[in-house]
């Protein structure tokens, strides 16, 4: 058994949701009445001593991270790394997106590898009888499946049908660690080669330029294949629909734009509590270099016909957040002129600063922040702000609808510091925020409700 490493306290979080590490390629399920997300883990390739490209992707474990409210993310540790696979190569840095699903009170976790012989990529399965772990990892990789970025999805017909790489799929048997025995093959041509490809490719006659990363769901009698392909220069998430889960698959349209700035986007697709969400991935915290990249999370929505509304990602992100927890403004709702985002540590040579997070900038009098769903189910009596204002000076805290909260006049500083203030009018329930500096030239990390 592979235990995990001593879990983290929660991180109060928005987009990213992980603040603690890099995140790419979130894949999120629902057990136990929780929601658990399963990334890969984009590390520095200096780290990586044996690690040759410099200026690729370089992920050599896993983390598992639970949330009841989609604002606090437990991390849960790791749940093992590439030299405890018996099959893989050790120094492959190559675990990529991986999927967990459960059957019959197990849990399989399903990774893509580099073999320690031959060429490619094989998809291993780690068991556990807890969403967290610990994990056994499985001697041998699935026979039949050579790719990468595995995803499961549990069919309503009694089946489960695992996708890989470029939109292949073939059936499992009910052991969830090998193939069925009439999964088809078929010779597929790459320029002057030939290939014996094992499963249905689902992509077919679909716009799938450089495909990858499949993600396969069901709801409400249709089947969905969402993946990531290019449509210019970066990665899209497109989306077919099938009344088969194998197919044949009608393309759709776009679930989620490319990034100007990110070449890649890898998603999933969850239903929780009766909303459903669409997780995926940016260079939040490494704009410079977007093999570093981290998981986010924005609510999703249909068509009455069934099909999907095309996703804005926002900074705000979902989920409620308590007026006692840290409230980082600079993921907001809504922006005004003369009010900007920048990192806290934006000049420093340490990257990793970055994790610190962002400051909110206002320039002049009457900039603003919105920021939506704080829960003062408590009520509040005084209010903590995180801030920096050579001169000092004014900030008002009201509702929407105008009612002022509190005002509060802030000392002169020269570095980030926390100052308390009495709260006039406490809000009580779930309110919606906006933040305005009476005087120019504050910066604000953080607000907290007492």
């Amino acid at each position: 058994m592979i235990g995990l490493a001593m879990a983290t306290m929660p991180t109060f979080a928005q987009n990213p949701i992980i603040r603690n590490q890099f995140s790419a390629d979130p894949t999120a399920r629902v057990f136990n009445g929780k929601i658990y997300l399963y990334p890969s883990h984009d590390i520095p390739p200096a780290s990586a001593e044996d690690f040759p490209r410099k200026d690729w992707f370089c992920m050599e474990d896993y983390h598992v991270f639970s949330s009841e409210n989609m604002t606090e993310w437990t991390d849960h540790g790791k749940i093992f790394d590439q030299k405890q696979v018996p099959w893989g190569k050790p120094d492959a840095y190559s675990m990529w997106a991986p999927d967990c699903i459960e059957k019959d009170g197990k849990y399989y976790f399903y990774f893509p590898d580099a073999p320690k012989t031959g060429f490619g990529f094989g998809i291993g399965v780690a068991v556990a009888d807890n969403p967290e772990g610990p994990y056994t990892v499985l001697d041998k990789n699935i026979e039949g499946i050579s790719g990468i970025d595995p995803c499961v999805l549990q069919a309503s017909d009694g089946n489960s049908y695992i996708f890989w790489g470029a939109g292949r799929c073939a059936k499992l048997k009910d052991n969830m660690i090998e193939l069925a025995e009439d999964t088809p093959t078929e010779i597929v041509k790459f320029g002057d080669r030939e290939f014996k490809m094992t499963g249905v490719n689902c992509l077919n006659g679909l716009p799938s330029r450089q495909a990858e990363g499949p993600f396969a769901f069901e709801y409400n009698g249709n089947y969905y294949l969402t993946y990531p392909y290019v449509r210019n220069n970066t990665e899209v998430i497109g989306y077919a629909m099938s009344k088969n889960p194998m197919g044949p698959y009608e393309y759709k349209g776009l679930i989620l734009e490319e990034w100007p700035d990110c070449w890649t986007i890898h998603q999933s697709v969850v239903n929780y509590k009766g909303q459903w969400y669409l997780f995926y991935h940016h260079n939040n915290y490494s704009p410079n270099f977007d093999k570093s990249r981290s998981a986010c999370v924005d609510s999703l929505f249909f068509n009455p016909d069934g099909t999907i509304q095309q996703v804005k990602p926002t900074l705000r992100g979902v989920g409620i957040n308590k007026a006692t927890e840290k409230i980082q403004i600079d993921r907001y709702s809504s922006i005004s002129d003369g009010a900007s985002i920048s990192y806290l540590y934006e000049n420093n040579a340490d990257t990793t600063k970055r994790f610190e997070g962002w400051k909110t900038t206002f320039a002049k009098a009457g900039s603003y922040v919105q920021y939506n769903r704080v829960d003062f189910e408590q009520g509040a009596a005084k209010v903590i702000i995180n801030y920096k204002s050579a001169k000092g000076g004014k900030v008002t805290i009201s509702d929407l609808k105008g009612n002022v909260i509190t005002e509060v006049k802030l000392k002169g500083n020269n570095q980030f510091t926390e100052q308390t203030f009495p709260v006039k009018n406490s809000p009580k329930g779930i309110c919606d925020l906006k933040i305005t500096a009476q005087t120019q030239d504050i910066e604000i990390d953080w607000i907290s409700f007492k």
